[in-house]
């Protein structure tokens, strides 16, 4: 699940980007030369992890226990940290220039906005990058900012559509919909003749891009520094959210806690489909529906008008550029993203490895909700890697919001976001 910054607090971190350098000298810290041998290295690495502590934590913990034993002298504490609030805790800390982790699991869309605002270290020519070549492109992408690395992705996902195998076989539907269209009808047929609610919407930005892709749509066209948020394609979208609602092909969301209220609904049998990624397949096991692994479908999202897409989402690992630890810090991310440790997590939590050489791991090639995910990945959409990028989610948040209410139209949603990003992207069309 993603929650960023409300627009006004990430322009307000933008502005102290002149001195934003990790309390004076992190803008500045050297890369370590590569130990000859790394396993003497020391130190105390302070790791803020935005996985859900029950359900995927225990994992990430075990790996860190893995890392010290091979590396004795260094020491890592760990700290989880809501991904909602990482983002606004660790400007704060990093602008501060006090109590700022030395390694920050970053979601995609903060890396770029952290490099650009000096607080992550520099990460080409040193040992936290392993085999460059071997990552996917995508993810790989996301760690870039200015011509240079400043991350190593860890884990990638994208969104696919989960639904409950019972629930549509006894409304008379052996596959999943393949269409906006189909997904209507099938959502109906399982409300009468199951009683459950057919697709149970999240009301966040990022699970309304699969509509807007799917239309042909998209937020800005980054190539030549054009909004287009508010185009006829995206209406198009936003209409096809509302008639799924006004159909009662899926019942009205609250627009708080919604994804939260999804979840619980398919965990429960009271919602045969929802949208979501494999991030969510540890909480969704152990629902009662799905005691049985059996019962849980996953199938790309539903195509649009124009083609079936996702965007890309993930996490990469960066160091603060204040560490005072950063030998032992480039350790720990080299170590965090190994074929090895990203198998072990897609094994357990079937979470996506970043490097292509994993998908060949028995391991990885074992978990057959990694192996479904893996081609809805290769048509998954990037997000513009730019320090604005986390800023054009609340926007549409908001609008979102209002739309499911009933507060505003399509078109007029469309038009009061693109004012928003107006204010955000000031020099572009």
């Amino acid at each position: 699940m993603r929650r960023l910054l409300p627009a006004a607090a990430v322009v307000a971190a933008l502005t102290l980007a002149t001195s934003a350098c990790g309390g004076g000298d992190g803008g500045t810290a050297a890369s370590a030369p590569p130990a000859s041998d790394p396993s003497k290295i020391t130190g105390e690495v302070t790791w803020w992890d935005t996985t859900r502590p029950d359900s995927e934590g225990p994992t990430f913990q075990a790996l860190i226990k893995q890392f010290e034993t091979a590396y004795p002298g260094i020491k890592v504490k760990y700290v989880n940290v809501p991904s909602d609030q990482a983002q606004n805790q660790f400007q704060t800390a990093a602008q501060a220039g006090s109590g700022a982790p030395d390694v920050i699991r970053s979601e995609v869309a903060w890396t770029s906005q952290f490099a650009s605002l000096g607080y992550l270290q520099p990460l080409d020519g040193t040992r936290a990058v392993d085999r460059q070549e071997d990552f996917l492109a995508g993810p790989l992408s996301s760690t870039k900012f200015g011509g240079k690395t400043y991350a190593v992705p860890q884990v990638t996902d994208t969104l696919a559509l989960i639904y409950n195998k019972r629930l549509l076989k006894e409304a008379g539907h052996d596959e999943a919909p393949k269409t906006v269209e189909e997904l209507k009808q099938t959502a109906l047929d399982v409300k009468a003749k199951t009683g459950a609610a057919g697709l149970a919407l999240n009301v966040d930005s990022y699970f309304l891009l699969p509509f807007m892709y799917g239309e042909g749509g998209d937020l800005l066209d980054v190539a030549n520094k054009k909004i287009v948020v508010n185009s006829p394609a995206n209406v198009k979208a936003m209409q096809t959210v509302t008639d799924l609602i006004g159909s009662g092909a899926a019942p009205k969301p609250a627009t708080t806690e919604s994804y939260a209220n999804a979840m619980t609904a398919l965990k429960e049998g009271k919602a045969a489909m929802i949208y979501n990624g494999p991030w969510a397949l540890s909480e969704i096991y152990q629902g009662k529906e799905f005691k049985d692994k059996a019962n849980l479908g996953i199938a790309p999202v539903p195509a649009g008008s124009v083609k079936a897409a996702a965007p890309t989402g993930g996490w990469n690992l960066a160091i603060y550029a204040g560490s005072k630890n950063i030998p032992a810090a480039y350790e720990f991310v080299r170590f965090m993203t190994t074929v090895e440790a990203q198998a072990k997590i897609a094994k357990e939590i079937s979470l996506l490895p970043t490097r292509t050489s994993a998908y060949a791991n028995p391991d990885v090639q074992g978990n057959a909700d990694v192996a479904v995910f893996k081609p809805i990945m290769d048509t998954a959409v990037p997000r513009p890697w730019i320090p604005e990028g986390g800023q054009l989610f609340q926007p549409l948040l908001e609008g979102y919001q209002s739309l499911v209410g009933g507060k505003a139209a399509p078109a007029d949603m469309l038009v009061k976001v693109d004012e928003q990003y107006r204010g955000i992207m000031k020099d572009w069309s």
